[in-house]
């Protein structure tokens, strides 16, 4: 793809508005829309163009990148609803159909067959990173499709992001991410656990941090994302738990996970535990701050469970 590319850029939150802004401050033409009149404004802040209506930033487009809440909401505006058309019917034939939204497996590889069938190109391309990877274009992406349409988008997807990485066929991206989110929740809950257990036993932060960075409990959960203040100053835990990666988001990849987990029949425990983990956190107040803040809720229920005692 070149800077001569058309990209329709759908959904412009805060993911999305920053892959937009990098798009266009890369030279690509980017005609975006959002539901939210602040979103648009941001973009055109940002010299993205902006559209009145999803068809009409499709039109004319080369890709039509979506970044959605939910898989129905892309199936929903690809296919259409109430008797109108979707973006399949409005797109011109070949146009790429590149979709950024975290969503199931199975939706994922339904709506690159509904693209596919109406004469069109599909691969599904979700994200690690943050808003902070978002606003500096060092995403990860996670990419399922055929490798030649992988090729033809590597250059745009390499101004959004550092890594760009071919996950194999349609939904093998939605696939890599929920896997790799799965760990991430569970390690992050291990983290935590064991930061709280060191504060019971009379353990500094400080102290366990330098034994279990530099040993066998070393994880990205501890020495990147580490869920106390202190230790890596850049983590959320320095600033009161802001995202980074909220809560609600991180619920709501576990749940992804947990649906896969079910179709495929796959035995596994620690995840489904995670799920239900983060789904009360989220609903308990931590769907706004970053999921590292997992640590707090344990936190107080140990206290409440010394307090009993």
């Amino acid at each position: 793809m070149s800077e001569k590319t058309t990209i329709a850029f759908l959904g412009m939150g805060h993911m999305g508005g920053p892959m937009a802004a990098n798009l266009a401050r890369a030279g690509y033409h980017v005609m975006g829309f959002d539901l939210s009149p602040a979103a648009l404004e941001a973009a055109k802040a940002n010299g993205v163009a902006t559209a009145t209506s999803p068809a009409e930033a499709v039109l004319g487009a080369d890709v039509v990148l979506t970044m959605f809440p939910s898989g129905r909401h892309v199936l929903d505006a690809y296919s259409g609803t109430d008797g109108q058309p979707g973006l399949l019917d409005v797109a011109l034939p070949g146009t790429v159909f590149l979709d950024c939204s975290s969503i199931n497996v199975d939706e994922a590889r339904k709506a690159s067959a509904l693209a596919i069938a109406a004469g069109h190109r599909a691969m599904d391309a979700p994200v690690s990173g943050g808003v902070v990877g978002a606003e500096a274009g060092t995403l990860t992406f996670m990419v399922g499709g055929e490798p030649a349409d992988f090729e033809a988008v590597r250059p745009l997807l390499e101004v959004m992001g550092k890594r760009v990485v071919h996950c194999g066929e349609h939904g093998g991206g939605q696939a890599a991410k929920i896997c790799n989110n799965m760990i991430l929740g569970i390690s992050m809950i291990a983290v935590s656990e064991a930061f709280v257990l060191g504060e019971k036993l009379g353990l500094t932060h400080q102290a366990l941090f330098d034994v279990a960075s530099n040993a066998s409990g070393q994880c990205w959960a501890l020495t990147t994302n580490c869920p106390v203040p202190g230790p890596v100053p850049t983590s959320p835990a320095n600033r009161d738990y802001q995202p980074g990666f909220a809560g609600a988001l991180m619920a709501k990849d576990l749940k992804l996970a947990l649906n896969a987990v079910q179709s495929t029949g796959v035995t596994a425990r620690l995840g489904p535990l995670a799920s239900e983990i983060y789904d009360a956190f989220a609903a308990e107040g931590g769907a706004g701050r970053d999921f590292s803040g997992i640590i707090t809720d344990i936190r107080g229920k140990s206290q409440e469970h010394g307090s009993q005692g």
